[in-house]
Parts: structure tokens; sequence; C-alpha cells
């Protein structure tokens, strides 16, 4: 599943390419993708303005000149891409989104788990249940510390799981949460609780570094990630845990374990993290 970083980098893609770009005609070949009213997502949108793309979390909202937003959430493997007008659908694509300037916006979705919620602007907190319940940006100027120790003291949970809940911090997923639970030396079942306070300031500074870093290298590609160019992400060249299980870590040489946290599977130095 693509996460923060992949969906900022198709963020930026689309706003090269479709801010402000006009509303021709909309079809949706399949119909489940939306699950807003269909007709009035068909209608509405003609003549509207792309004026820019926002994203909260790892969804993308495309703000509309009609004060309307569409609500994008690209789940397993939802991808857009920008076609000449005439050019045929793509096997999967569910959406076309006809432009005046004679181009197409599709959305293609191998898996068609991906969904959008066309909503009045200003109300998706409301109307889209997965926006209202999200956790801070894992930004500076969002995610503070202060922040990070009354929600991880207070709760008894492994700090991988917790790590991965969206309520607590946006936008972190299975890859990044190995990652930045190896750079700071935890061991991904330790409950949250225990982490010091000292920790949990390196363990902040490791979530808003290593976000960071992904987006500037367009976000990882495991399975079928590619940006809104079509290119695939360049991070997992610099990946430094996940995908290495039996392999030397690259801080202490001792082979990489993998585990099921909560499900997921998880990589980690059994060295270098001691659970606590």
């Amino acid at each position: 599943m693509p996460e923060l970083p992949e969906v900022e980098t198709v963020r930026r893609g689309l706003t090269n390419l479709v801010k402000g770009a006009i509303v021709r005609q909309v079809d949706v070949p399949y119909p489940k993708v939306v699950t807003s009213d269909l007709t009035a997502f068909k209608h509405d949108l003609v003549g509207a303005t792309i004026e820019r793309i926002d994203r909260r979390g790892k969804y993308l909202l495309f703000r509309f000149s009609t004060n309307e937003t569409m609500v994008s959430h690209l789940r397993m493997e939802g991808q857009y891409s920008v076609e000449p007008e005439g050019a045929a659908l793509h096997k999967h694509t569910e959406t076309v989104f006809h432009l005046e300037d004679d181009r197409q916006l599709f959305y293609n979705d191998t898996r068609r788990f991906g969904r959008m919620t066309l909503v009045k602007t200003g109300d998706e907190l409301a109307t889209v249940s997965g926006l209202k319940d999200l956790g801070p940006e894992p930004t500076e100027e969002d995610l503070t510390l202060d922040y990070m120790k009354e929600i991880f003291h207070k709760s008894h949970r492994v700090v991988k799981s917790f790590l991965l809940d969206q309520s607590k911090i946006a936008g972190l997923g299975n890859i990044y949460a190995d990652e930045v639970l190896w750079m700071t030396k935890i061991h991904p079942e330790t409950t949250t609780n225990k982490l010091s306070d000292e920790q949990l300031a390196e363990l902040r500074q490791n979530i808003i570094k290593e976000i960071n870093r992904a987006t500037a290298h367009h976000g990882t590609t495991v399975h079928s990630f590619s940006n809104i160019f079509g290119e695939t992400g360049h991070f997992q060249n610099e990946l430094q845990v996940y995908g290495r299980a039996k392999l030397p870590c690259l801080r202490c040489g001792t082979t990489l374990q993998k585990i099921k946290v909560g499900q997921r599977g998880t990589t980690f130095c059994p060295q270098c993290q001691i659970k606590q």
C-alpha cells in the first residue's frame, strides 16, 4: 500500500500536470469506485476547474472551483495517469476525467480497492470517516514532542502496531515503521509506555527525517507503485532493514530477523533492538 511519501509524490505530480485544468466530462467505467452519489459525481464536476490538490495522511483531496472536494484514497495499487484525449482506456481504468485541453486524467486500479468521494469543501472530516480520525502529519510543525509523550506514555500497545495506527500519526505504514524503529534502536514489540522521553525525542526526529528522505526519493517501489509520470520511486535502494530479513544488519552485522507483529511482517535487528 502506498504510504505518505508515495501519496505526496503523486500529489506533486498531479499538481504539475492538472492544476488549473477544466473538466469537460466524467466517465466512471467501474461505478463501485465512487462512494458518494454517482450521478452527482459525474455531473457536478462538468465545467469545474481543478484549483489545487492537497493531501492529508494517505488521502488526496482534489479542490474544485465548484466548492467541492474529491477525496481519493489509492489503497493498495491505485494510480493516476494523464493521457491524450482519445487514448484507449487501460485494462483497469475506473474513472476518466476528460479535460478541456484535450487530455484525460485516468484513475487506474488493478486491485479495485481505491475509492473516491465527492463532498462539499469543508465537509470532508464530517463525511469521510478515515479523514476525521487521522493523527498529526509527521512534520516538525504538527508532530510535537509533547504530543508524542502524551500518547505513547498512556498506551500499553506494542510500538510497531502503535505507529501503524493512523489515528496516532498520519501516513506511516509498514515500511517506514520498520525503518524508524531500527534507526532509533527500538524493538518493535516494546510497549509504548516503556519508551523514555529521550527515545521518543529521537524517534520523532527519525520519523520526520525518514519521511522527508523518502519523499525526496519519490517514495519506495516494492510492488507496483509508480508516480503520475509512470516512474517508480527510488527509496527502496535506501532501505536499511525492511525487506532485508536474513541479511546482516548494516549497523552491527547481526543477521536481521523477521517476525509477525499485529499480523504484519516486521524486520528488526536482535542485537541493536533489544526488547524493553
